[in-house]
C-alpha cells in the first residue's frame, strides 16, 4: 500500500500563496494519476485538481481554475499544488490521493484508493 505524506500547509493572508507537496512511497508513482481534494469544516470533501500519470493533462475545479496549478515530479515521487491568490473560502484540510485507475472521473472521490493524512491551509481575511 502506498504512503502519501502532504506538507506545506499553513496560515496565509488572503491574496497570498502556498505550495503544497505530497510525497509518495514506492516505485510505481509514475503509473498513477494523482489528485488533490480538500475538506472544510462541516462540509464534504471536494475535488480540487488532478494530474495524469506523466503530467501532460491536468484538471481543476471551477473554484480554483486560474489560481491553482497542479504539477508532479516523477523522479521525486512528488505531486505539488501551487496555490495563488488565496481566498478565505480556500481554508480547508487538503489531501492528496492516488488514482485507482478505475472508471470514475478524476473529480470523483471513488476514483482514488489511497489518501494522505492531510495538511491544514488557513487563509485569513
Amino acid at each position: 500500500q502506498v504512503q502519501l505524506v502532504e506538507s506545506g500547509g499553513g496560515l496565509v493572508q488572503a491574496g497570498g500563496s502556498l505550495r503544497l507537496s505530497c510525497a509518495a512511497s514506492g516505485r510505481t508513482f509514475s503509473s498513477y494519476a494523482m489528485g488533490w481534494f480538500r475538506q472544510a469544516p462541516a462540509k464534504e470533501r471536494e475535488f480540487v485538481a488532478a494530474i495524469s500519470r506523466r503530467g501532460g493533462s491536468s484538471y481543476y475545479a471551477a473554484s480554483v481554475k486560474g489560481r491553482f496549478t497542479i504539477s508532479r515530479d516523477n523522479a521525486k515521487n512528488t505531486v505539488y499544488l501551487q496555490m495563488n491568490s488565496l481566498k478565505f473560502e480556500d481554508t480547508a484540510v487538503y489531501y492528496c490521493a492516488r488514482d485507482r485507475g478505475g472508471t470514475y472521473a478524476y473529480t470523483s472521490i471513488e476514483e482514488y484508493d489511497s489518501w494522505g493524512q492531510g495538511t491544514q491551509v488557513t487563509v485569513s481575511s
